[in-house]
C-alpha cells in the first residue's frame, strides 16, 4: 500500500464536488476557516485571562507593604496623641 497521490486526491475532489456541489463545498470551507479563526481567538484570550491575575498578583504584592506601612503610621500617631 502506497501513499496517496496526485490523480487519487483528483479523484476525491471530483467525488466531493459531485457529492455537495461547488457552492456547499464553498459553505463548508468558509465554516473551516472561521472555526479555526474562533480557535485561536479563543486561545488568545485565554492566554490572556491567564497573564492577568499574575500581573493582579504582582501588584498586590507591592500594594500589601504600602498598606503596611500606612496603618503603622496610623498606629504611631495614634499612640502619640
Amino acid at each position: 500500500m502506497g501513499s496517496i497521490g496526485a490523480p487519487e486526491l483528483i479523484v476525491i475532489a471530483l467525488i466531493a464536488l459531485l457529492l455537495f456541489g461547488a457552492g456547499r463545498i464553498a459553505d463548508i470551507g468558509k465554516g473551516l476557516g472561521q472555526g479555526i479563526k474562533n480557535f485561536k481567538q479563543g486561545l488568545k484570550e485565554a492566554g490572556d485571562d491567564d497573564e492577568a491575575p499574575a500581573k493582579d498578583a504582582k501588584s498586590e504584592k507591592e500594594a500589601k507593604p504600602a498598606a503596611k506601612a500606612k496603618k503603622e503610621t496610623k498606629e504611631e500617631a495614634a499612640e502619640e496623641a
